[in-house]
């Protein structure tokens, strides 16, 4: 049976706002029920009790987001109540997975249309008690339930489950990567991301949600200087600080995948097409280092090389950990390298950060006049993932 291609046909985003910002308000169905039905505003062709399913990455899941986040955003959007949903939570890969899931789906010849995608709303997310009997408890303890650990086994060893920022810094430590060095990249990020809005380069693509119409967390006016200012947030003296790691933020992203034949009846050329992904494994601690195997897995899996990569997208988590990733990886050209922006600025919704990476791939492979590319991030726990994408010139 031959296998079909997986075309990434339309696909939409919401602005990233920051944390606590314009899309604080929003609870995280409503604002994938938006997205979904900006998709479906933007292919108005496609009939859409022809979807075969929904699948969306999240991550939290604790709080308005429980309950299958990806079938109450359907529903929200106004579509045919006969159209499933899943979500699906690999942490911070969670859009990526989402896109994994759709595109065997739709490569096996199991489905035609899914919507796939990712949404998190940072700020929303509650406060968790632990619950130890069915009385209510007389003093709480709550846990915060934003990002990271919590309510963590007591079998696991304390250095898997430091905070993502420390594990991310000390493996860096491990490369010489310097403080400096780690500024610099969050500032690129930030000046990359604030030109790629100047030139209008998303237009299309995002779409405003009331007065949030651009990602919130971008510092065009940032220095170095103001970078090299902030205090070490992860251990004491560290490189880690707020200023060179992703910050918090809400936001959704939504793409049809489907076959070339399904683009071709709704008159789309699509924006790319999926070739192969992989997800790796290491220690929890040192999940900085897994985008690094899982890049190599993925380029043997599809037969490609190195040198034919034209763009990369790698997501921002840390600033440490993209450096880590060029540190181990030096073929990489940096030139290539999240060209518009990475999440540093423009923000970490974490289970939608990886469906983001993938259309920004493929949009810029676009614009380039085709090409190969890979979009991949790390994963809490020590997980890493990236997917190989083609644009046809």
């Amino acid at each position: 049976m031959n296998q079909r291609e997986v075309i990434i046909a339309e696909a939409v985003r919401s602005p990233f706002g920051r944390y606590f910002g314009g899309l604080s308000k929003v609870r995280p169905d409503d604002l994938l029920g938006f997205t979904l039905a900006a998709l479906a505003k933007k292919v108005s062709n496609l009939e859409l009790n022809r979807i075969d399913d929904v699948m969306i990455g999240d991550s939290n899941g604790a709080g308005e987001d429980n309950r299958n986040v990806a079938r109450m955003g359907s529903l929200l959007a106004g579509f045919p109540e006969t159209i499933p949903g899943v979500t699906i939570n690999r942490l911070c890969g969670s859009g990526a997975e989402a896109i994994i899931q759709a595109s065997r789906a739709i490569r096996s010849g199991d489905s035609d249309y899914i919507i796939a995608g990712g949404v998190e709303v940072m700020s929303r997310a509650p406060w968790i008690v632990e619950r130890t009997s069915k009385e209510e408890p007389t003093n709480p303890i709550y846990n915060q339930s934003t990002v990271g650990w919590r309510l963590t086994n007591p079998l696991f060893p304390a250095h898997w489950t430091a905070s993502l920022g420390r594990c991310s810094e000390e493996v860096a430590t491990r490369f010489n990567i310097s403080r400096r060095a780690q500024d610099e990249w969050s500032h690129r990020s930030h000046q990359l991301a604030a030109a790629a809005w100047e030139k209008k380069l998303h237009d299309g693509f995002v779409v405003p949600f009331g007065d949030v119409t651009m990602d919130e967390s971008i510092r065009a006016d940032g220095t170095l200087e103001k970078l090299a200012a902030l205090p070490s947030v992860f251990s004491e003296n560290g490189a880690g600080t707020a200023g060179n790691s992703s910050p918090l933020n809400d936001g959704s992203v939504a793409m049809l995948i489907t076959d070339r034949a399904g683009a071709d009846n709704l008159g789309l050329d699509g924006i790319g097409r999926i070739l192969g992904a992989q997800v790796t494994a290491t220690n929890p601690n040192e999940f900085t280092l897994a985008p690094i195997s899982a890049i190599h897995k993925v380029l043997a899996r599809t037969g490609k090389k190195m040198s034919d990569i034209k763009v990369w997208e790698i997501n921002e988590a840390f600033a440490s950990m993209v450096l880590t990733v060029l540190h181990e990886v030096p073929e990489i050209d940096v030139a290539k390298v999240n060209i518009n922006g990475g999440s540093i600025a423009i923000g970490h919704p974490v289970g939608a950060s990886a469906a983001r990476v993938v259309v920004d791939c493929a949009r810029e492979l676009k614009r380039q006049g085709g090409g190969i590319g890979i979009a991949a991030a790390c994963i809490g726990v020590g997980l890493g993932v990236a997917i190989v994408v083609e644009v046809k010139g």
